[in-house]
């Protein structure tokens, strides 16, 4: 008998792929949480293979408890991936970013509790570990290290603020309620798309192709989509995983990146406008390579990127 599980942010970067994998693995149907399940743009959901038998789409609002309830209901497991990452400037980042990414994750969690949901997996992201200014330097952050959330106010930090915010909030609804939550915390995801639109973290890449922005010189953490989505069904599925999971694979250097790149595109525009700034820090992924996790190289991720933004017309 299939389990059922459900996807927040179904239609997303991340969540798209996680889709994907859960119904390859041919044991699960899938609720799918979307804002407009007719759209146009969750179309690609619908022709992934086993979608007709095994997904269904919801029409959620994370901020709307009611859809979130209904679309969490039955479940055995629940994967909240979508998360507000606003593509503008922020007037209110409390009202416009933080209200939604903590109040979203509890209607969640509340959701799951109501239909006692086994495990919740939080896809949180390596933003809420590198804040972290009393690390020991040259020390790789592990699981231990959280952002230092008045840091974050005091630097304006509101994405890093947001996601921290809502992750320790998961970990303290879990504490009060006993609901088994378990947190991945990946780094700057890339790789192929399956969705139509070009999502915040694969920009990264297209701007060091097409030179239309000012792009930051800097050493950073890149790990592929598809690896993000087995790491996802490796926590929920592997009964002693617990806390949090950093889920990183390849530090390199943007320009390291943007040589590579070159050899194997010469004929793209490339950035020209940089900006040097610190270079992140290192992560220890060893936690989840404990689990069995494995990641593919950064040179086959790069590659089905650029494929993929050059079928989606993102490189034109």
């Amino acid at each position: 008998m299939a389990t059922t599980v459900c996807v927040t942010g179904a239609g997303g970067f991340v969540g798209s792929w996680l889709v994907q994998r859960l119904l390859a693995a041919g044991r699960y149907t899938v609720h799918g949480t979307v804002r407009d399940p007719g759209g146009a743009k969750n179309a690609h959901l619908a022709a992934l293979d086993g979608a007709a038998e095994r997904l269904r789409l919801f029409r959620a609002d994370l901020m709307d408890s009611g859809s979130v309830a209904a679309a969490v209901a039955g479940c055995d497991g629940v994967f909240h991936v979508a998360c507000p990452v606003p593509d503008y400037a922020l007037t209110d980042p409390e009202a416009e970013l933080l209200a939604p990414a903590v109040a979203g994750t509890v209607n969640v969690l509340k959701a799951c509790s109501e239909a006692k949901v086994k495990r919740v997996v939080v896809v949180s992201s390596l933003s809420t570990v590198l804040v972290n200014p009393t690390w020991p330097e040259g020390k790789a952050m592990d699981e231990a290290c959280w952002s230092d959330v008045e840091v974050c106010r005091n630097t304006e930090n509101w994405y890093c603020l947001s996601k921290t915010l809502a992750e320790l909030e998961a970990f303290n609804y879990a504490k009060r309620t006993g609901l088994d939550v378990v947190t991945l915390c990946p780094s700057l995801v890339i790789g192929p798309l399956l969705q139509s639109t070009l999502n915040a973290s694969s920009a990264v890449l297209v701007d060091f192709l097409t030179g239309d922005r000012l792009v930051k010189m800097k050493l950073r953490n890149f790990v592929d989509v598809r690896d993000v989505a087995d790491a996802l069904l490796l926590v929920y599925e592997t009964q002693e995983a617990s806390g949090r999971y950093i889920c990183n694979s390849h530090p390199k250097h943007v320009s390291e990146v943007i040589k590579l790149l070159k050899s194997w595109y010469p004929a793209y525009r490339y950035a020209t406008n940089f900006v040097p700034v610190s270079d992140e820090p290192s992560f220890n992924s060893k936690k989840l390579q404990a689990l069995g996790w494995k990641c593919k190289p950064l040179e086959e991720t790069l590659k089905d990127s650029v494929e993929s933004y050059r079928k989606a017309g993102a490189l034109d």
